[in-house]
């Protein structure tokens, strides 16, 4: 899978998470500061991820991500 289609499917899942509109999602976007997610939704967004690519992530370590880049670079790296 590219890197690119992750990222697509990675902002696709945050829109519906969160409930906002997908375009207004920047690549650089912070979860919480510029996207509005509290501190369930970040739990959400993890447990999303995961049934959208299908793996296991660590939850710890998950959770440490903040924004669509690094979200975009931690799940890539699982799918390598």
């Amino acid at each position: 899978m590219e890197r690119s289609e992750v990222q697509a499917r990675i902002k696709k899942t945050i829109a519906r998470v969160i409930k906002i509109d997908e375009a207004s999602i920047g690549d650089t976007a912070n979860f919480i500061f510029d996207l509005g997610a509290d501190s369930m939704q970040s739990m959400e967004l993890v447990a999303a991820f995961e049934e959208e690519f299908d793996l296991q992530m660590d939850e710890e370590k998950a959770l440490e991500v903040q924004s669509v880049d690094a979200a975009v670079d931690f799940i890539y790296g699982y799918l390598k």
